[in-house]
């Protein structure tokens, strides 16, 4: 069977900090389509669902108290359609990438996956070193276009961009990423 990963990055967020209310603006369209893909991806056996988040440089953060802080945020209502299922894989992340200091890597290996599909925040910064990492391991890499936010609009087309042309990335609507 050919694997599948959607790997949902950085979507807890508190959103106080700096570039929140550019960020959240984005994050607005893109929740949505994201809960959507989410949903999609929890129907299908053949898709491996793992969030990857931020721990904020709390080490001794989890995926209930990083959920926690993120629901007692500026935006909760960014963050509930978009809440980890019970059950899926949950990574902690320090740096940008989501395999950077993670488990990523050996977590989509043993699971057999093939294609990785990314999607959260933020575009020209995460998901962009995210796709990098990926592409040099020789994993697929999707974009899901609709599921992704971002801070700068210019710098997240040059991403985007980037991300197809230089890693061979396919972008396209969640809907058909799966």
């Amino acid at each position: 069977m050919n694997v599948t990963a959607l790997v949902v990055m950085d979507m807890l967020n508190s959103y106080d900090h700096d570039d929140a209310d550019l960020l959240a603006k984005s994050v607005e369209e893109v929740v949505g389509p994201l809960a959507a893909l989410i949903r999609q991806a929890e129907e299908r056996d053949d898709v491996e669902l793992v969030y990857v988040n931020d721990n904020h440089g709390d080490f001794a953060a989890g995926p209930a108290e990083l959920t926690r802080r993120a629901l007692e945020g500026r935006r909760p209502d960014l963050v509930e359609p978009i809440l980890p299922p019970e059950g899926c894989a949950f990574l902690p992340k320090v740096r940008h990438s989501a395999f950077y200091g993670t488990s990523l890597d050996y977590l989509l290996r043993r699971k057999g996956v093939g294609t990785v599909v990314l999607a959260g925040q933020v575009t020209e910064q995460c998901v962009l070193y995210s796709a990098l990492d990926a592409y040099v391991r020789e994993f697929d890499v999707r974009v899901a276009a609709d599921c992704v936010a971002h801070i700068h609009a210019d710098l997240a087309e040059a991403a985007m961009r980037m991300m197809t042309c230089n890693m061979r990335a396919e972008a396209a609507p969640g809907e058909h990423c799966l």
